[in-house]
């Protein structure tokens, strides 16, 4: 980032900021990647700062905008903005491209990166083949599976495993809740194709039951290794994929008999490989992240 100042016409002082950023995607989930290790970006300007460079008319167009920070509890520190404003707790496509930066950028200088999130310490793994980056293996942690720590309102029975929630509409459906860190609200269709996403998705997203509003996936089963999903993220509406939403969608696969524990989730993006360990309960995501260009703009 560059920060350049310069006195106005009326001789009024005034501060303009360039910043330099990256562009990138995992699967076609897009973000305006930002390095600020000076923290000079205002706090207080942030969400404005989303929404005016995640607008894909009027901006750079992103599905988020990622600060990549300091950090004095791990190597690196992550915040995730919308492009409505709102603050994810983290975000699994998200968190690959950012690890690969890092490491392309020379921030970090080794293949196993502890990254503090929202969500807490989250741990990419660098896959590198012939000096490049071929693909990041995410430990996800622990799924959250307790009611009001994902969190969920009402009463009822935890794990959140085929519930019904219902719409103003009229529509019900049965879900099954899941927290990576940010909440999900899994639910199983015969056909995501024929889903009206747009439509359910944010009726979904905002429904009482959850008081800090939740992702929403919609999985077809393949077979026991193979699901197809469709997401509505909250704060972003449908994106092309959504890793902390396919580790959710692993999950609640296995809680209700679906699949394996190892499966992969096919979205519109491309595919993720997702692992719910027994031994150690943990959550591993594996899949690409591509730097797509760099460039500089005025805010």
């Amino acid at each position: 980032m560059i920060v350049m100042e310069y006195f106005s016409r009326n001789n009024i002082k005034e501060v303009k900021y360039v910043l330099d950023f990256v562009k990138m995607h995992g699967l076609g989930n897009d973000f305006i990647m930002v390095k600020d290790m000076d923290e000079k970006l205002p706090e207080d300007q942030l969400p404005g700062l989303a929404l005016q460079l995640c607008d894909r008319k009027f901006g750079i167009g992103a599905d988020g905008l990622v600060l990549m920070l300091p950090s004095a509890k791990a190597d690196i520190r992550m915040r995730i903005f919308n492009p409505d404003g709102s603050e994810p707790e983290m975000c699994g496509n998200a968190i690959r491209c950012f690890a690969k930066l890092a490491w392309e950028e020379g921030v970090v200088k080794k293949e196993s990166i502890a990254v503090e999130t929202l969500a807490g310490i989250i741990k990419p793994q660098l896959i590198i083949k012939d000096g490049a980056i071929e693909a990041v293996k995410v430990d996800m942690g622990e799924p959250i599976l307790e009611r009001e720590k994902i969190p969920m309102s009402g009463a009822g029975t935890s794990p959140v495993v085929n519930e019904t929630i219902q719409l103003d509409t009229g529509e019900s459906f049965q879900f099954t809740a899941v927290s990576m860190g940010n909440p999900h609200c899994v639910i199983f269709v015969d056909a995501v194709d024929k889903v009206p996403l747009s439509q359910w998705g944010p009726a979904l997203e905002k429904h009482p039951l959850f008081p800090r509003k939740t992702n929403v996936e919609f999985v077809e089963v393949i077979s026991s290794d193979h699901v197809k999903m469709r997401v509505w993220e909250r704060g972003a509406g449908e994106t092309l994929a959504c890793g902390t939403g396919a580790c959710a969608t692993a999950v609640a696969c296995v809680l209700n008999r679906k699949t394996d524990r190892a499966v992969t989730v096919s979205l519109a993006g491309g595919d993720l490989h997702i692992q719910w360990s027994e031994e150690n309960n943990r959550v591993y995501m594996t899949g690409p992240a591509t730097k797509v260009f760099v460039g500089q703009v005025d805010i």
